[in-house]
């Protein structure tokens, strides 16, 4: 059978990163290593000459840093954009940058702290997410001008009698959805009720990422602790390379963090989340699935229906990879199908007309 292959371009001044990548790609029968560069300068004339589908991008290059790089890149060559960087604190805040500026997915690059073996699944599934990108839909999101004029007015009875901790919002993303969940949680008001989110994202980046949100967010965003409680104004997110899970502690909702097998080559994984959301929290539950490539959330997004939830996906035409969405809405457990600057206000929606 004829198909076309994944044409990579690898930029790493390591030669010994270099040969590593281009091995393990080159292993996989769908896709091709087309060139390599030591630079961004090499980089530039070889995008041009080859027209690869897919680039990955190291941050600390000689010449021109990867950062200044993307911004050019984005501009006048657009490339679907793999990061692969070393997980440190001064590489996850660029890396979050570069996923701003429009890169597609981040992915820890090997080390002594980070084998080939242990990242290859998660390299080889973001590259192929990379390559069903549509690059006209990453356009970073806008930063809000002010709270007040972002988020409608919510019901003054969103809360007022109701013990709201019996509320849960559960998102579920993966490529694109760093950006697509700027969106959603900016335009979430101070008294949303407690909101859990897997983004599919390496060990080391999460709690940065949780901190980018919170400072723009009405609500507070943070990198969930084992046996946090989830309270209304507060989001959790799953830690990278954990899974989080939803339990009861008396009358409280509280979150537990596991390490256990990926699912869908992925921990944390939004299957993992939901299906605890399903069996804890059952019709008090909202689910959204956000954009993304593969299958997961499918089935927890199914078991949260089967137990009463409603159930949110975004649509195709401002999702980066439509994949997650697409996987949930077949399974028949989707109500609402909405553009991405539409799913705060859904979500706000359901939750009034749940709470009255």
């Amino acid at each position: 059978m004829l198909y076309k292959k994944i044409k990579v371009l690898i930029v790493d001044d390591s030669a010994v990163v270099r040969k590593v990548l281009s091995q393990l790609i080159e292993n996989e029968a769908d896709m091709e290593v087309v060139a390599t560069a030591q630079d961004p300068y090499v980089a530039r004339d070889k995008l041009v000459a080859l027209k690869p589908d897919v680039m990955t991008l190291d941050i600390e290059m000689p010449r021109m840093d990867g950062l200044t790089f993307l911004k050019k890149v984005m501009a006048h060559f657009p490339i679907p954009t793999v990061i692969v960087s070393s997980v440190t604190k001064q590489g996850c805040e660029t890396s979050l940058k570069a996923l701003e500026i429009g890169a597609v997915s981040v992915v820890p690059k090997p080390s002594e702290a980070y084998s080939i073996e242990s990242i290859e699944g998660t390299l080889l599934s973001a590259i192929r997410s990379a390559a069903l990108v549509r690059i006209a839909n990453r356009v970073p999101s806008p930063m809000p001008v002010a709270h007040d004029t972002v988020v409608p007015s919510p019901s003054k009875n969103l809360i007022t009698g109701i013990a709201t901790t019996n509320k849960i919002i559960a998102i579920g993303s993966s490529t694109g959805g760093t950006e697509a969940l700027k969106d959603v949680i900016y335009k979430l008001p101070p008294n949303t009720p407690g909101t859990l989110i897997v983004q599919h994202m390496p060990a080391g980046f999460t709690a940065a990422f949780a901190e980018r949100l919170n400072a723009s967010a009405q609500i507070e965003v943070r990198e969930a602790k084992d046996g946090d409680s989830v309270t209304p104004g507060l989001a959790l997110i799953a830690p990278g390379d954990f899974h989080m899970v939803l339990r009861r502690d008396g009358a409280r909702y509280v979150v537990r963090l596991k390490r256990g097998p990926q699912v869908h080559y992925q921990r944390p994984a939004v299957d993992v989340l939901f299906k605890s959301v399903a069996e804890f929290a059952g019709n008090n539950a909202v689910g959204v699935i956000l954009t993304g490539m593969g299958k997961d959330g499918a089935a927890g997004v199914r078991l949260m229906k089967d137990a009463g939830s409603i159930n949110i996906a975004q649509d195709e035409k401002t999702s980066v990879v439509y994949g997650m969405p697409k996987a949930a809405f077949e399974t028949g457990a989707i109500d609402y199908v909405e553009p991405l600057g539409h799913i705060a206000d859904k979500i706000i929606e359901v939750v009034n007309k749940r709470m009255k």
